[in-house]
């Protein structure tokens, strides 16, 4: 009781003493106001972003208690929001000749430094910061001291901090997101998964961390895992938007297409219309060959993001599967235009210009998505197959160049024994074979998807057996 009537009166003072002082900034009298309420006035200002009143309620201080170094500290940090950066370190520097740094004083330097890119020194300074903080100050300085390793690029830098973090506090839930996140820059989701893992095991009921858990399975395609960890996340919090979004992507790239469509609709009974989840419930109807509802969709995402490609290339596919193929070019030439660098979308233009037996452009789309995305096994395999219709021994020179010069595809040597074989090289073709068996069994034994006749062939199924 008696601390709220404290707090009450606090509260009232510092209203009062705002009301004087703004007074004071239009002309009007302040009178003698002691060091604490002038603290208390300044920090008022600074917390709520009114830095032009701190400098003003600072310098007033400064005027009354010259000697009193923590307002000037207050000076330097609202002139820094400001941007007066060079002004503020003067003042810093000047305040460091009379006393000895504070944490304060030292995060101030260091989040200058920050604002001017100068990491280096901004690390030193959250380090030296860090020396003299408190356990509790301690969660939000490493964090800083991370970000600024990682606005060098540096994320190994940071992983080494925010180890130090966890260590520190191990439920620094922060530090865990963000160690994640450094991981994942770095490739290595394993690590990601790890953190994530552990930080379940002592607070099995942080419905952002199953949420993350589940993004990080997501990103290494085990998407049976990241179902699972989407799943407890909503048993802890089913108005969380954004879990039932990307399990209704996971439920997609599982081909559970009515699953995946449940997903997005309840998250846009949570969060609103969406035009992806809007495009994404169009795909899983395309793919359940639903194509009245597929378009019906897209057009809506359409209408809510007139500038999102996807939808786009969605409503000329849906045009192509009904044999339109002109009308479907112009759509899918809409997605192109809007999504310059889209490998996936110049592989559909191929495709499109093949069925319409326009083979020069087909190649040449074919071609583009390839220097795009060398990756793409299913684009390459459509690439060759075209120019084996034209020419056996063209495919091999074309499948021979793209393993020595571009490589990148785990399935080009696959295709290149295939084409060997059709050439009546066989010899070559079963020596290649084993070659890939070697490599990669289970993508050598791609070839009998490609050509299944290679399944009656002894010497195929014995190596690809062995």
């Amino acid at each position: 009781m008696f601390d709220d009537e404290e707090d009450d009166f606090h509260e009232s003072s510092l209203n009062e003493d705002l009301e004087r002082f703004e007074g004071y900034l239009k002309g009007g009298s302040l009178g003698f106001m002691d060091s604490d309420r002038l603290e208390a006035l300044i920090d008022h200002y600074l917390i709520n972003s009114q830095y032009t009143k701190a400098k003003a309620c600072a310098e007033h201080a400064i005027d009354q208690f010259s000697y009193n170094q923590l307002f000037h500290l207050r000076k330097a940090q609202a002139i820094s929001a400001m941007g007066q950066l060079k002004e503020a370190l003067r003042i810093l520097t000047q305040i460091e000749k009379i006393e000895s740094p504070s944490m304060e004083f030292l995060l101030t330097k260091a989040s200058i430094f920050s604002q001017i890119k100068d990491s280096k020194n901004a690390i030193k300074f959250f380090r030296e910061a860090l020396q003299l903080s408190e356990p509790e100050d301690r969660d939000e300085i490493y964090i800083d001291l991370a970000m600024e390793y990682e606005n060098m690029n540096d994320y190994r830098g940071a992983v080494q901090v925010l180890k130090e973090a966890i260590k520190s506090n191990p439920h620094n839930e922060g530090a865990i997101y963000e160690i994640a996140f450094c991981y994942d820059q770095l490739g290595e989701y394993s690590s990601a998964i790890q953190c994530y893992s552990d930080y379940i095991d002592e607070n099995p009921y942080s419905f952002t961390a199953w949420y993350n858990l589940g993004n990080a399975y997501s990103k290494v395609e085990n998407y049976e895992k990241a179902i699972w960890a989407y799943d407890y996340c909503i048993l802890i919090n089913e108005e969380f938007g954004p879990v039932h979004f990307n399990l209704g992507n996971a439920y997609l790239s599982q081909e559970k297409y009515l699953l995946a469509i449940e997903s997005f609709h309840k998250c846009m009974e949570i969060d609103g219309d969406d035009p992806m989840a809007l495009c994404y419930i169009g795909e899983a109807h395309e793919q359940l060959n639903e194509l009245e509802l597929a378009r019906h969709f897209y057009r809506r995402s359409v209408e809510l993001a007139p500038m999102l490609p996807d939808a786009w290339l969605g409503l000329g596919i849906i045009e192509d599967l009904e044999g339109r193929t002109k009308e479907a070019l112009v759509l899918i030439h809409k997605a192109a235009e809007l999504d310059p660098e889209n490998a996936g979308i110049y592989h559909v233009l191929a495709g499109a210009y093949e069925k319409l037996e326009d083979l020069e452009q087909a190649e040449e789309f074919y071609q583009l998505s390839l220097t795009l995305d060398p990756s793409d096994e299913e684009c390459l395999t459509n690439y060759i197959e075209l120019i084996s219709e034209r020419s056996l021994p063209e495919a091999l020179d074309c499948i021979t160049d793209f393993i020595e010069n571009i490589g990148g595809n785990k399935l080009a040597t696959v295709l290149k024994v295939d084409v060997l074989w059709k050439l009546g090289r066989k010899e070559e073709s079963i020596s290649a074979f084993a070659t890939c068996v070697s490599q990669n069994r289970k993508k050598a034994k791609e070839l009998f998807q490609i050509n299944p006749s290679l399944l009656n062939v002894e010497e195929f199924i014995h190596l690809a057996d062995e």
